[in-house]
């Protein structure tokens, strides 16, 4: 590479990057974030493209506001995670739960995918009584984006009314390749996700199969209740 391609190179990846935390992006949105002319975001935008990196997608309906024909908007590709972000493992990790698989059955891939979980509830906790302000969905956004995640909280719509809660969105996963084949890590995630609330919640979407996002319904719990069913578990348990 041509030390006058530097500055390129990384711009790109800061555009890839920011894709990659804030979910498919117009250029406009992303000439903005990254304080670039929408020229040159298109520049890069389109030297992406041609390698694979994201591509161009129609926004969502419901997504556009104003007059004239909706700006398209930017996801990164499964190629584009693969080789730009850390997934260089997958293919290990995957023949190690192959193994575990033939070896140990299915038990042993789920006992696996929940200990794998546990960081959910061991940063829950933490992150919880370190900043009480946060809704537990604040929370878990946190302790996803702390184990590469990206995630981040959009509320849901009110409906009569009633505020229906909130969603937690990841905007990458480290482990969806590895996941597309064993979707109990999914599950493992999910139930882990529960148990801190104490309360059902449900995934909408995951990378792992197909999805631009991994999305999950956090419906509106009380706190306090929440920590009084994990009290009572762990008391169970105990």
């Amino acid at each position: 590479m041509k030390i006058d391609e530097a500055p390129d190179k990384r711009t790109r990846e800061r555009v890839a990057r920011s894709i990659l935390v804030n979910g498919p992006s117009t250029a406009a949105d992303l000439a903005v974030r990254l304080h670039l002319t929408a020229a040159a975001v298109r520049r890069h935008l389109d030297q992406l493209a041609e390698e694979g990196t994201v591509e161009a997608r129609d926004q969502r309906p419901g997504h556009h506001r104003g007059r004239g024909r909706p700006a398209k908007v930017f996801a990164l590709t499964e190629q584009g995670r693969e080789t730009k972000f850390d997934q260089q493992y997958d293919d290990l990790a995957v023949s190690a739960l192959r193994f575990l698989a033939e070896t140990a059955g299915e038990a042993g891939v789920r006992e696996f995918a929940h200990r794998r979980a546990a960081f959910i509830k061991q940063g829950f906790e933490t992150v919880a009584a370190a900043d009480p302000s946060l809704s537990p969905a604040q929370v878990l956004a946190r302790v996803f984006t702390d184990e590469g995640y990206a995630a981040g909280v959009r509320e849901l719509p009110v409906v009569n009314g009633q505020a229906m809660g909130e969603q937690l969105c990841q905007q990458h996963c480290p482990v969806s390749h590895v996941a597309h084949e064993f979707p109990q890590l999914c599950e493992a995630e999910t139930e882990a996700i529960g148990e801190v609330l104490g309360t059902h919640v449900q995934r909408l979407a995951t990378i792992a199969h197909g999805d631009g996002v991994c999305t999950t319904c956090i419906p509106h719990t009380n706190t306090s209740n929440t920590s009084s069913t994990t009290r009572k578990k762990e008391q169970v348990t105990a």
